[in-house]
């Protein structure tokens, strides 16, 4: 059937959850948009919730903790941007304000939880690369097995 698969880090992430059904949740509401915003509001609204989740994934993959802030920067940008499409749909009515408020405190939450990170992140100042120890290898040590 299915083989395991390795889990990464910023799976684990609970903003990264939090990111990833927000992007579900934005894409159902924009469905619901004018045609005419297709390419201008829609794009942008599903592009900006996207990139939370996605740039905290990019960033998890570099090696030092100084360049995963940088992703979980802009990752809080990307949600801050959202936050302005979604105003923008309200006042064009495209949604109520109803809608906002539920939105607005899933942000504030995901925005929360990404200056956490960041702060945690500046703070530890770890590089991956400075993690990797040579192996020395040990001759005398193979020459008993021989």
């Amino acid at each position: 059937m299915y083989q395991n698969f390795y889990i990464y880090g910023f799976e684990k992430l609970e903003v990264c959850q939090k990111a990833r059904r927000l992007r579900v949740e934005i894409k159902l509401l924009s469905k619901s948009f004018p045609t005419d915003e297709k390419f201008d509001l829609t794009s942008q609204i599903r592009r900006s919730s996207s990139s939370v989740a996605t740039n905290l994934a990019e960033g998890s993959g570099r090696a030092s903790s100084m360049d995963q802030a940088h992703f979980t920067t802009i990752s809080y940008s990307s949600a801050l941007e959202t936050i302005d499409h979604l105003n923008y749909a309200c006042g064009m009515k495209y949604i109520d304000s109803g809608i906002l408020y539920t939105f607005r405190l899933k942000l504030d939450e995901i925005l929360k939880n990404l200056n956490a990170l960041y702060k945690f992140q500046k703070r530890r100042k770890l590089h991956l690369k400075n993690m990797w120890q040579p192996i020395q290898f040990d001759y005398e040590f193979f020459q008993f097995y021989n």
